[in-house]
């Protein structure tokens, strides 16, 4: 994944907030590189991180996947339907067409990243900005490895382009649980 942004989605109310949210939902806004995931394998990740049998207690909440062409809508409803009859059961989680996404506000933003100061004042050195921040993709990589996603090869691999210290990349190894 290239980089990821929390906010809301799926409602009328422009400008919504976290206290403010009107009709939208918490989603997850994911910017990926096809060469590298198609859309269907994000769509099977996603399938496998919540349960969609369930039933959401609210709009704010509720499980959805939010298509952008036909395309899309397509596999989504197809990956839903072929989880449904292996599981035997009735998916809840909705597919709806986009229609905007607003992010949400800077605090929400990189949870992992946000709760190790070492490695967010490292980054915010390149980013001082939050909207920078919350669209850099090496903040978006450090936050996935903090938050334990990902294998231990691609940090192994991908970790000198983040433009941390050497001391930064040795912690955010060992906090990968990366092991030498």
């Amino acid at each position: 994944m290239i980089r990821t942004r929390v906010g809301y989605a799926g409602g009328k109310k422009e400008n919504p907030t976290y206290h403010q949210l009107g009709d939208h939902t918490e989603t997850l806004e994911v910017d990926y590189d096809p060469a590298h995931i198609s859309y269907e394998k994000l769509l099977e990740l996603f399938w496998e991180e919540h349960n969609p049998t369930s039933s959401s207690w609210s709009t704010q909440y509720k499980a959805a996947v939010f298509y952008h062409d036909d395309e899309q809508k397509r596999q989504a409803l197809a990956t839903r339907d072929r989880l449904a009859a292996r599981l035997g059961k009735t998916i809840r989680t909705e597919v709806v067409p986009f229609s905007r996404f607003y992010p949400a506000e800077a605090y929400h933003q990189k949870y992992y990243l946000r709760g190790n100061k070492q490695f967010l004042k490292e980054l915010q050195r390149y980013y001082p900005q939050d909207e920078g921040l919350m669209n850099s993709t090496a903040a978006a990589r450090v936050n996935g490895y903090l938050g334990r996603n990902g294998t231990a090869d691609s940090l192994k691999a991908e970790i000198e382009g983040y433009g941390l210290s050497e001391s930064s990349r040795q912690a955010l190894l060992h906090a990968a649980g990366v092991k030498r």
